[in-house]
């Protein structure tokens, strides 16, 4: 996918974006990988933000796949991981020398993160990797309260109803 597919996916450009286009394609290179087609690369990702669109466009890692693993660390850092290979590597954007002058300036920003040299924006380390297992398909049950479907592993007891979790957290 090129980047510019990215940015009509995302939206739009921004440094953000670079940044997780950058993290993705060194990671996969890393790896000597490529897209994954199904769950072949497995990605845990440290922060939420516009990075992470490029992320998955790049790897092929989503959420619905279940090989896109979110922690909430707000760091700019993917650990991108081979089934195949068994190999890992983390990936983290340091950005330590991104020009001053530009800082401001999110259109030359994020021309300059694709531009720039790859060791003065991300650091690529290998890493040991437990293996997270893989994607399971899980059974819905229906909420006594609001009558929504929610996966089994979701439900909360509340007295002797099974209930999902904005309804548990609605009436304890």
């Amino acid at each position: 996918m090129t980047y510019a597919e990215i940015v009509e996916f995302h939206g739009h450009e921004c440094p953000g974006l670079a940044i997780g286009y950058r993290m993705a394609t060194a990671g996969l290179a890393a790896l000597k990988s490529e897209r994954a087609e199904d769950e072949e690369i497995v990605t845990i990702v440290e922060n939420d933000a516009c990075g992470v669109d490029a992320l998955q466009c790049v790897t092929g890692c989503t959420f619905g796949k279940g090989n896109l693993i979110f922690r909430d660390y707000g760091k700019h850092v993917y650990t991108i991981y081979s089934r195949v290979t068994r190999k890992g590597v983390r990936v983290v954007y340091h950005g330590k020398d991104l020009p001053d002058s530009i800082q401001d300036d999110r259109d030359a920003c994020a021309e300059w993160i694709l531009s720039a040299p790859q060791d003065s924006i991300l650091t690529v380390t290998s890493v040991t990797v437990s293996e997270p297992e893989p994607a399971q398909i899980r059974d819905s049950v229906v909420c006594a309260n609001c009558c929504e479907n929610v996966i089994e592993s979701r439900i909360r007891s509340l007295g002797d109803r099974s209930v999902c979790i904005p309804c548990f957290e609605k009436n304890r």
